[in-house]
């Protein structure tokens, strides 16, 4: 399963028109993702059938929300749901850097079913096992994960031991610098099924559709 990261309308349209299997579609690519348009994410539900994953981030940097941010987040995800939202990816830690159980379960309550998924803000905590056993239990369908490195490719050998170890009980989406040249050796290595990538080519802006093309061969 290959998801591709899309940050503005033309990076969605280029990834849905390609043979990515869906597409997670936020804001603001400078500061890690924040909640896209709604009216932008609207256009694209009624011109493409692939599956959208919406980013539900009221800002960028820590992934800690005052009352005010955390309210701003609930009525996005009741927005896109009633907007046809495939999925949320989402992820709020504590002021320790762990999983803040009882804010995570109210969006899950409200996405009523819709999949979600926990995204890297996982590699920040301290102890990834007991982290993604955390999300199993709140009823997350994804984590998204470099397996606690900046990379992908740096983080291989967490990344292979979380799929040993959970990939039967939760989807571990495997993103961070994953490109059509590694790819395959994260496959291999890792045994992981679930790829995430923005597609985008050294000094390019936007994803190419020859990437996500290379992307899918090589992880198939």
């Amino acid at each position: 399963m290959l998801e591709i990261a899309c940050f503005e309308f033309t990076s969605a349209e280029v990834a849905l028109k390609s043979v990515a299997d869906r597409i997670e579609f936020c804001a603001n690519h400078d500061l890690g993702g924040t909640t896209p348009d709604f009216y932008e994410f609207r256009s694209l539900k009624s011109n493409f059938s692939k599956p959208i994953y919406v980013m539900i981030r009221p800002k960028g940097g820590p992934f800690f929300y005052s009352d005010a941010e955390f309210l701003q987040m609930k009525n996005s995800i009741i927005e896109f749901a009633e907007g046809g939202a495939d999925g949320f990816v989402f992820g709020i830690l504590n002021e320790h850097h762990e999983i803040d159980e009882e804010k995570n379960a109210e969006l899950i309550e409200l996405a009523a079913g819709i999949p979600c998924t926990f995204h890297r803000a996982f590699d920040r905590t301290k102890d990834l096992e007991k982290s993604i056993q955390t999300l199993i239990k709140l009823g997350f369908t994804n984590v998204l994960t470099s397996g606690g490195q900046p990379n992908a490719m740096e983080g291989k050998e967490m990344l292979k031991k979380l799929i040993d170890k959970y990939s039967d009980k939760i989807n571990i989406l495997i993103g961070g610098g994953v490109r059509s040249e590694n790819i395959a050796e994260l496959k291999e290595f890792t045994g992981g099924r679930f790829f995430h990538s923005s597609a985008v080519k050294k000094y390019d802006t936007f994803p190419s559709d020859d990437e996500i093309k290379r992307l899918k061969q090589n992880c198939g």
